[in-house]
């Protein structure tokens, strides 16, 4: 089962690596691919939608599984980690029986664990506006014509 990690309010997803890979998609004939590639884009803020017709040109797929490594990198590098996703290697084991859902799901899992032993402090609030208070009044420019009568 999936562990649920909240980092800064919002919910992701700590998911068993062998499940990735081989059980859920074999339970589902395939179907969760499409999920597990919807859903860690959805994670990391990006869009699948080069991802499914690109089953009709072959190359799109490729692409978006190196571009999947390059998010996952930065999002490693936003939480500070050392251990970086490479890319290139998530591609080559792409056409390794899809291994690199195994690679870049634990890499995944190392930044939600690292978010989970870094406690995330709530943002303090702001201070209040200081008060306002009167403009003080300025005598009238030395050179300006004296005001027209009232009246």
């Amino acid at each position: 089962m999936a562990q649920t990690v909240t980092i800064a309010g919002q919910q992701f997803k700590k998911r068993n690596i062998v499940g990735v890979w081989i059980g859920l998609p074999l339970i589902t004939l395939g179907i969760y691919f499409f999920v597990w590639i919807y859903k860690v884009n959805y994670e990391a803020r990006r869009s699948v939608l080069a991802f499914i017709p690109g089953f009709l040109l072959i190359v799109p797929p490729y692409i978006a599984v190196y571009r999947l490594g390059k998010r996952i990198q930065r999002m490693e590098e936003a939480a500070q980690m050392q251990s970086r996703a490479e890319p290139v290697l998530g591609l080559i084991l792409a056409f390794l029986y899809g291994a690199y859902l195994l690679y870049y799901q634990s890499h995944l899992n190392g930044i939600w664990d690292r978010y989970l032993q870094v406690p995330v402090t709530p943002p303090q609030p702001l201070a209040p506006p200081p008060p306002i208070t009167a403009a003080p009044q300025l005598p009238p420019p030395q050179n300006a014509p004296p005001p027209p009568p009232i009246g």
